[in-house]
């Protein structure tokens, strides 16, 4: 997978669309029990989050891979096509 947009959501949830169209929630709550993540339980720094295309990525060394966000997303949808002529 391929991440196209991503949007920090006020519940430490990623909103992504997929370069395919599909669009998730992916949910870090979990994932901030862990010493990578620590940072980031402060929504100040989580909301600094960045695209990688193939991974996100933060200030503070946290990493996720698009593998591992497809592997646990919870798709809600297809975005929208825009026609382009």
């Amino acid at each position: 997978m391929r991440i196209a947009e991503l949007h920090p959501q006020p519940d430490w949830v990623l909103s992504i669309v997929s370069e395919d169209g599909r669009v998730g929630r992916f949910d870090v709550t979990p994932y901030l029990e862990y010493e990578a993540f620590e940072e980031l339980r402060d929504h100040g720094e989580f909301i600094k989050v960045i695209n990688g295309g193939y991974f996100v990525e933060w200030e503070c060394g946290a990493d996720l891979s698009a593998d591992t966000i497809e592997a646990q997303w919870k798709v809600v949808g297809k975005a929208e096509q825009q026609n382009t002529v």
